[in-house]
């Protein structure tokens, strides 16, 4: 028996099966683009901006960016490295309801507004953005660490379907939301946290230890970038406190922003003074820091600004003294820590610890939080 093949004819049936296979499997398949709008090109927004122009976000289409005055949604100038640049002297007046319509006209399968601000106001929408169908990303504190309405307000929106990507509000991307939120899918329960929560405050302390005042070393943190341009921000406590409230949230604990103990490091004297007047006036902070320092120092402990949160839900945020065998006594440069006991993580906490600062690691954690929509 013989027979004879058409290896040309052969081929071909192949290679049109085969691109039509390839052609139903891509009519088939959900689109994967994600269309963002970016709110703040500041530091971190600055830092989003690059991390676009890299092959991980081959996904993402970037359709409108705005500063707090201006806005662009014209795809050629969206595309400009120098887009942040150009924001401060070009571009549309800011008009979020351009911006939505730009997400809106995209076609893409998510569409995505991150808040890369520390602005109240833009806070008080994402549950509204959310529950018009969109996705909300965000380092933003203001909402999820605000008042408790605000929180439920959030919580309601979210239970519509909308997904809120919010690992950049606490320890600049370290995993702490995502494994408490683990954990708690697996049935554990948190008891009590403590821990590091300010990468400039935890840089601070770092470095303290007497031998040159506390005014220097933050007015170094200052040109690090490490603190706000106005270092109250960071001194006050006030952000801290936030985070705190945003892990005790995840966490079950309902607590009100009256429910946490902040005792901040800035003097009554200072409070009311205009940033450039309180700039002048650091020197003040010198002598209580050295006295409490030195008391510390006495009794072979070191001074910490930290987290505390007990089962009770009683919360509070301070400087405290602590012995140098304590895990944040070893810490370093910006680090965060964060230590969870849980029901099953009881006889040793689940330490969570890395750099809790800076406009890269915060922006990879927005951009991470958008590729998850994909």
């Amino acid at each position: 028996m013989s027979a004879v093949l058409d290896v040309e004819a052969t081929v071909g049936a192949t290679s049109v099966a085969t691109a039509r296979r390839t052609e139903v499997a891509a009519e088939a398949a959900p689109t994967t683009t994600i269309a963002i709008v970016l709110l703040g090109t500041g530091v971190v927004g600055g830092a989003l901006l690059k991390l676009l122009n890299t092959p991980a976000a081959a996904k993402v289409r970037l359709v409108g960016a705005a500063n707090s005055r201006r806005q662009q949604t014209d795809a050629t100038s969206l595309a400009s490295r120098s887009l942040r640049e150009q924001l401060n002297s070009q571009g549309a007046a800011r008009d979020n309801a351009i911006l939505l319509a730009a997400l809106d006209a995209s076609g893409a399968a998510s569409k995505v507004i991150v808040d890369a601000t520390a602005s109240t106001s833009l806070a008080s929408r994402h549950a509204e953005w959310l529950a018009l169908g969109y996705h909300v990303v965000t380092a933003n504190k203001a909402l999820a660490g605000g008042e408790l309405p605000s929180w439920r307000a959030l919580q309601a929106a979210l239970a519509n379907g909308g997904r809120y990507g919010d690992s950049a509000t606490v320890g600049a991307g370290l995993p702490v939301l995502s494994t408490l939120r683990r954990l708690r899918t697996c049935g554990d329960s948190l008891l009590t946290l403590e821990g590091v929560f300010s990468g400039s405050l935890s840089w601070l302390f770092n470095q303290y230890d007497g031998s040159r005042p506390f005014s220097a070393l933050l007015r170094e943190a200052r040109k690090l970038g490490y603190t706000e341009p106005d270092p109250r921000s960071d001194l006050s406590g006030e952000d801290v406190a936030r985070k705190l409230l945003i892990i005790a949230r995840n966490a079950g604990f309902s607590l009100g922003t009256d429910e946490v103990d902040v005792q901040g490091l800035v003097p009554q004297s200072l409070r009311a003074l205009g940033a450039e007047a309180f700039l002048a006036r650091l020197e003040e902070l010198d002598e209580p820091i050295a006295e409490l320092h030195a008391e510390a120092k006495s009794r072979g402990c070191v001074l910490r600004f930290l987290a505390r949160l007990n089962q009770r839900g009683r919360a509070r945020v301070g400087l405290v003294e602590v012995p140098l065998t304590h895990s944040a006594a070893r810490l370093y440069g910006t680090d965060n820590q964060f230590a969870l006991t849980t029901t099953r993580y009881n006889t040793q906490p689940l330490v969570i610890q890395g750099p809790g600062a800076g406009p890269e690691v915060t922006a990879q954690a927005l951009l991470g939080d958008v590729l998850a929509l994909a």
